[in-house]
C-alpha cells in the first residue's frame, strides 16, 4: 500500500549517446529530478540535454565508470535514485512498480532489475543475457559505488536488497562498430584494473579465457538460439576478453621500458 509520495532523482551518466539518450529521458519524465553527467560528447548529446526543461546536465572529464557514477550520485538532491545507463528504457509497468515501491515505506535498501537486452529492435533472449541483472533503484544514504571496479561498477549497499519484477528494457546493441568499440573500451580498462591489482599477462590465460568465453555464452548459455545475432554478440564479447590481456601485455611492457629508462 502506497504511504506517501516519495521524492525520486534520475541519473545517467553519457557520451555521444544522442539518438537513444532522448527514449531515455523521455521514460524517467516521472523522475521529480533528472541529472545527467556528459563526458564532453562531441555528437549533440550535449546541446539536447541543455535544451531540454526538465534535465540538468554537468559535463565532467571521464575518468572510469565508478568515478563518473559516484561523481553524479553526490549531485541527487533525493534520497531515492533511480540510475540509469543512456540505452535503457524504463517501461510503463516497471514505472508503476518503481513509484509503488519507493513509496510503500519500504525498508529494503536497494533494488535489482533484471534486463531484456535488445538486438537493434529485436529482442535477445539468450546469449549469456537472461538473467542478467542490476541495481538501478537505491537510497543514496544506504549505497556507494565501490573504488574496487572501474569498469562493471559494484554498488555496496548497507541493508537488505530486493528485485522488482518488471524488466529494463536495455538496448545493447546499435550497430557493429559500436558495439565493438564498447566491447574494446571496456576490455582496455578491465586491463587497467587487473594491472593495477597485479595481475600477469599469460597467453595461456589469454586463449582460455577468450576461448571459454563465447563457448559459455553461445553453446552453454544458448546463444545459438539467438541466431546471427547470438553469434555477433557472443563473438564481440569474446572480443572484449581478447582486448583485456592484450591491453595487459601492452601496460606491463610498457611498465618494463619506463623501469629500465630510469635505472642508473
Amino acid at each position: 500500500m502506497i504511504t506517501k509520495k516519495e521524492q525520486l532523482t534520475a541519473l545517467v551518466i553519457t557520451y555521444n549517446e544522442i539518438g537513444f539518450i532522448e527514449k531515455c529521458i523521455e521514460s524517467v519524465s516521472f523522475a521529480d529530478e533528472i541529472i545527467v553527467v556528459d563526458s564532453f560528447s562531441t555528437d549533440g548529446t550535449y546541446e539536447f540535454l541543455k535544451d531540454h526543461p526538465k534535465v540538468k546536465v554537468i559535463q565532467n572529464p571521464f575518468e572510469n565508470f565508478t568515478a563518473q557514477k559516484s561523481f553524479a550520485l553526490k549531485q541527487a538532491k533525493n534520497d531515492w535514485v533511480l540510475f540509469l545507463d543512456a540505452d535503457e528504457i524504463v517501461s510503463d509497468a516497471l514505472k508503476n512498480e518503481i513509484e509503488e515501491t519507493i513509496s510503500s515505506g519500504t525498508e529494503i535498501a536497494a533494488f535489482w532489475f533484471y534486463r531484456q537486452f535488445m538486438f537493434k529492435n529485436e529482442k535477445l533472449s539468450f546469449s549469456g543475457w537472461q538473467t542478467d541483472k542490476n541495481y538501478r533503484l537505491f537510497r543514496k544514504s544506504k549505497a556507494v559505488f565501490s573504488d574496487c571496479k572501474i569498469v562493471h561498477e559494484t554498488l555496496d549497499v548497507d541493508g537488505d536488497s530486493g528485485i522488482l519484477k518488471e524488466k529494463l528494457t536495455h538496448y545493447c546493441y546499435k550497430s557493429h562498430e559500436d558495439y565493438k568499440g564498447k566491447m574494446l573500451k571496456y576490455g582496455r580498462l578491465k586491463a587497467i584494473e587487473s594491472f593495477y591489482k597485479e595481475k600477469k599477462f599469460s597467453y595461456v590465460m589469454m586463449v582460455l579465457k577468450t576461448s571459454w568465453k563465447f563457448f559459455n555464452h553461445y553453446i552453454l548459455r544458448l546463444g545459438i538460439l539467438d541466431g546471427k545475432k547470438g553469434f555477433t554478440i557472443c563473438y564481440l564479447n569474446a572480443l572484449g576478453v581478447l582486448e583485456r590481456y592484450r591491453e595487459l601485455k601492452r601496460l606491463e611492457q610498457k611498465n618494463e621500458l619506463a623501469y629500465y629508462l630510469v635505472m642508473p
